[in-house]
């Protein structure tokens, strides 16, 4: 299997970003055609892990306060790096200095209080509000 999979890099390059081929169908990695094939649930999910990964490393690094939340509130900085970016996340400024004083209520008031929980919707945004406000997962 190695030699197959080195023969088929050599043959098809390796691009860790969509490109289109010389048909104009667009592939990412080996030659994976996503127009025809896309990706499983499978791989979906490994995607998505290896973005809560990356998302929680840079929460961690960015905000010392960080490890100090509880998971809940932790996770909601995730999903909010995950959703916009570390450095739009940065600018949440009142919702970060709120939490950072433990003062998880006037957190969820900022986050909401943003042009995020208008693009996002009434439903995350308000599912998001009372994740930090209380600490909770909705089904808990």
């Amino acid at each position: 299997m190695e030699k197959l999979r080195q023969m088929l890099t050599r043959h098809e390059g390796k691009k860790n970003t969509p490109y289109e081929d010389t048909n104009g169908q667009l592939h990412i990695g080996i030659g994976r055609n996503l127009a025809s094939m896309g990706i499983s649930d499978e791989e979906c999910m490994v995607l998505l892990d290896n973005d809560l990964v990356r998302c929680m490393k840079e929460c961690a690094s960015a905000f010392p306060f960080f490890s100090t939340l509880d998971q809940t509130r932790q996770d909601v900085l995730v999903m909010l790096c995950f959703s916009m970016g570390l450095t739009r996340l940065r600018g949440f400024k009142l919702m970060l200095a709120a939490l950072e004083s433990g003062d998880t209520n006037t957190a969820a008031k900022e986050m909401v209080d943003s042009r995020w929980a208008t693009q996002v919707g009434q439903n995350r945004s308000s599912e998001l509000y009372s994740m930090m406000a209380t600490g909770n997962y909705p089904d808990e």
